[in-house]
């Protein structure tokens, strides 16, 4: 009889072997959004205040990218037999899936579903389909100084001339920095980061990973990269901004290397634009996986194919400066640049050691469409952070780099604050020492944050006011008018979403006020006429 039962047992266990599916991970793409006319005119469902506030003073429209995934089109989704919904994302108005690879086709049949792409290539009909996303493109002269003992890390933020920043007390603060990465292990307990916690500069995170607020966990890899921008050791070390304020988000699962992890990180990067971030940190990078099927080739590294690039490319659109670790292949049969540092708006960055050579292990470029990457570079060999126990040591690393300047680029950002992402990064590419001659593993080189700085105060050394303005903005009774010299009176029409007049007025600079209090919540375009001129200003309703 046992024999018998072992004989069943193994011919059961034969069938079921051959029997097993194999479950895929996949990207489904819908047509539209139906709510889109009712986000548009109540932006604050979608974007916190500080986020308007960046459009706005970056002339950003929202747009069909900014409406969130149609609740119901999840729904349907969500309630198709095989079918499990690992992550969604509005601004590719797509959601990733997993399931057979019949169950996800079914999918199709769906009229809301414009397209199925799946992570392993070889299914995709035409190979994967790149979607091109379309990217849109007062100096406060302070009389006293900061002044730190940086201590060991004095080297990492001096190569840059970052300091010269502290020093006009330009340290961070008011920014805002997401971190996208492993894990936050210790950051609520390590006396390194007791001055961004008794300072409230940890304004919260998520772990998207396992979705929950617990964002002190995992892997001590994201502590590592906050610390060499945040961490505070009195005379021992210092961060290059050390009074940003801060999100941790965690999307990369270190026990596995999976597709799903682009999407978690387009989720993080999409939440980080609701809050008003400033500047993305990311100090990972995706080339291989656990499954071979779903491996990148080097001509994927283009900007356009990978998900995580897609959405890289368009978190800057939305006015966020995305800096992102080259990747750490430079000795490896790789070799190239990680996705999202093929990204042609992120700011990639490779490493150098401790006298600007570059590290030997720094990824190299140029993108299979042949870009210059990495961009630039920063200290990633031999600097200092702040290891799995708290404790000043060395390391080594693309991850360590990108953090290094992503606090150098947000101190000047703070102060150039009407400078734009495109701006920015533009001039620390072009102030960096192999502009004229980059190279495929340095890029330009290692920016000078001391020519930008100087550049930027000669610049605003006299501001002329030469169109018409408004403020506040958004506003909730009235808006205020500013004028050049030369004009005295200004015409003023107000037209809702629908293109219909609400409003007209006469305003001049005695009186430059409007009154809009009887004006519904949501999306107004201003026009102003004087002279010959005509210009339109969109403004929010609060």
């Amino acid at each position: 009889m046992k024999i018998k039962l072992l004989t069943l047992l193994l011919i059961f266990s034969f069938v079921n072997l051959f029997a097993q599916v194999d479950i895929e991970d996949a990207w489904i793409f819908f047509k539209d959004k139906p709510s889109e006319t009712t986000f548009i005119a109540t932006p604050l469902k979608m974007l916190t205040q500080r986020a308007l506030d960046r459009r706005i003073r970056y002339n950003i429209s929202l747009d069909y990218k900014d409406i969130p995934i149609e609740a119901s089109y999840v729904l349907q989704v969500n309630n198709t037999i095989g079918i499990t919904i690992k992550a969604r994302s509005k601004w590719l108005n797509a959601i990733h899936v997993q399931g057979t690879q019949t169950d996800i086709n079914n999918l199709l049949s769906l009229n809301f579903v414009e397209q199925v792409e799946y992570a392993n290539k070889s299914l995709n009909v035409v190979g994967r389909k790149a979607i091109k996303q379309k990217v849109s493109k007062i100096n406060n002269k302070l009389d006293f100084t900061t002044e730190f003992n940086y201590g060991n890390a004095a080297n990492q933020i001096e190569m840059l001339n970052g300091q010269v920043l502290h020093q006009n007390n330009f340290t961070g603060e008011g920014m805002q920095i997401a971190i996208i990465d492993a894990g936050f292990s210790n950051v609520n307990t390590f006396s390194a980061f007791q001055r961004i916690r008794d300072n409230n500069q940890i304004l919260g995170g998520y772990d998207f990973v396992n979705r929950n607020t617990d964002f002190y966990i995992g892997h001590y890899h994201g502590m590592a990269v906050l610390s060499t921008i945040a961490g505070y050791v009195e005379n021992e070390f210092v961060g290059t901004a050390p009074d940003a304020k801060f999100y941790l988000f965690i999307s990369e699962d270190v026990n596995n290397e999976t597709p799903l992890e682009e999407s978690l990180w387009v989720e993080a990067a999409e939440r980080a634009d609701s809050l008003g971030v400033d500047v993305i940190n990311t100090s990972l990078g995706y080339t291989t996986f656990d499954n071979p099927n779903y491996n990148y080739e080097y001509a994927d590294m283009n900007g356009q194919t990978t998900f995580i690039s897609r959405g890289a490319e368009i978190a800057f659109s939305r006015g966020m400066i995305v800096v992102n670790s080259a990747g750490n292949e430079g000795v490896y049969p790789w070799h190239y640049i990680s996705a999202p540092a093929d990204a042609a708006s992120v700011l990639s960055i490779g490493a150098v050691n401790a006298i600007g050579e570059i590290a030997i292990f720094s990824s190299f470029g140029p993108t299979s469409d042949g870009r210059i990457k990495p961009d630039v570079c920063a200290q990633g060999e031999n600097v200092y952070i702040i290891n799995s126990v708290g404790n000043i040591v060395t390391s080594n690393g693309t991850s360590f780099s990108s953090p290094v300047l992503t606090g150098v680029i947000t101190c000047l950002w703070q102060a150039f604050p009407k400078k734009t992402n495109v701006e920015i990064t533009q001039l620390i590419k072009e102030s960096a020492h192999l502009y004229t001659n980059p190279t495929v593993q340095e890029g330009y080189g290692i920016p000078n944050f001391n020519s930008i700085f100087d550049l930027l105060n000669a610049e605003d050394e006299e501001i002329i006011i030469t169109e018409v303005s408004l403020f506040p903005n958004p506003a909730k009774n009235i808006i205020n008018f500013i004028f050049p010299k030369d004009i005295d009176e200004i015409e003023v029409t107000v037209f809702n979403l629908l293109g219909q007049n609400v409003l007209e007025s006469l305003v001049n600079d005695s009186n430059p006020t409007t009154s809009i209090s009887f004006l519904s919540k949501g999306l107004y375009m201003v026009q102003v006429k004087y002279n010959d001129t005509l210009k339109t200003i969109k403004l929010f309703k609060n």
